[in-house]
């Protein structure tokens, strides 16, 4: 079955770059694949406090197969900005379009309060692209940094940031707000972003990681990979070079799962065993972090991986 309109929310096609595309198969996923059905009573409470504040999540609006575990522990993603990207990847379930024009002023507050309702010791904040604004929304994930710092003092905040591509001084303005955690996704390997991800450039997005150390060392820099799209394992390992010669701390690598069949096509699954070995080597090029496992996505176990790095942080400086 193909899904391509997503009439519960807006009668607009969710993804009308992709409706007319041939179907492809979706492959049947391995035993090492699966979760849980969300349903518990504090995924229901994390699930009130997002409704109440009127607030979107990339758990939802990306289908994240982990958020019956995230969400049982009151721990969401939360996508600003708005719902619709102007970017049309193909591996994202993100609906793309036209947004509407301007921010939601008040959508920094909300989540604030958000924040502090969860009691949220680590937050990650992320959005959709946003083209259309002079600076890519980067004023406005800065006002979101600050309405945490004032909601909630002792959480700390990872952004996940798109490229902000042809957007001069956006970068600064967002380091300037001093998240404790930059992440910014490469998603796949070069050879591929003309499939994958052609509206972004895979060396300007390892050059903003590099600026982001450049403006302030003390920030945490973090990027990831899907694994599993056609990559082939040299290029990953040079993909770790290119993020070390940034400096990015810390590394994610997880398996791409197909949203429907106008999506990518998934190549392979990659292993378990595969996905170890791609931690032993990311590991052995420098990187404080690593989580490298079919399940891993960008902000699964955030909170908990951020205490291991600034550990690793410490670590290695008192070598």
């Amino acid at each position: 079955m193909t899904v391509v309109l997503d009439l519960t929310k807006n009668p607009r096609p969710r993804h009308p770059e992709k409706a007319h595309r041939p179907d492809t198969e979706i492959l049947k996923k391995p035993d090492w694949i699966r979760v849980r059905a969300p349903g518990s009573p504090v995924y229901r409470e994390t699930e009130s406090i997002v409704r109440d504040n009127k607030l979107v999540t990339v758990c939802e609006e990306a289908g994240c197969p982990n958020i019956g575990e995230c969400w049982s522990k009151k721990h969401a993603t939360f996508m600003i900005l708005g719902d619709t990207c102007t970017r049309a990847c193909s591996f994202c379930n993100v609906r793309t379009g036209l947004p509407t024009p301007g921010v939601d002023a008040d959508e920094p507050r909300r989540v604030g309060d958000a924040v502090a309702k969860l009691a949220l010791h680590h937050v990650v904040i992320t959005s959709v692209d946003r083209d259309d604004l002079d600076d890519g929304g980067a004023q406005h994930f800065a006002d979101v940094i600050a309405a945490i710092r004032t909601s909630s003092p002792s959480t700390t905040i990872e952004i996940l940031t798109p490229d902000f591509l042809r957007k001069d001084g956006a970068l600064e303005k967002v380091v300037a707000a001093k998240p404790d955690v930059f992440n910014h996704n490469l998603e796949t390997v070069p050879s591929l972003y003309v499939t994958v991800r052609p509206g972004a450039r895979y060396f300007h997005s390892v050059r903003l990681l590099q600026r982001v150390k450049e403006l302030d060392p003390g920030i945490f820099t973090k990027s990831g990979i899907m694994a599993g799209l056609g990559e082939e394992r040299n290029e990953v390992m040079q993909l770790m070079d290119d993020l070390r010669i940034a400096d990015v701390d810390f590394l994610t690598i997880g398996q791409y799962l197909q949203p429907t069949r106008k999506h990518q096509a998934i190549a392979r699954f990659v292993t378990p065993e595969e996905f170890k070995s791609y931690e032993a080597l990311a590991y052995s090029k420098g990187f404080l972090m690593v989580s490298s496992s079919p399940l891993t996505r960008s902000s699964h176990h955030a909170g908990e991986d951020f205490a291991r790095l600034r550990a690793a942080r410490a670590a290695k400086a008192a070598e």
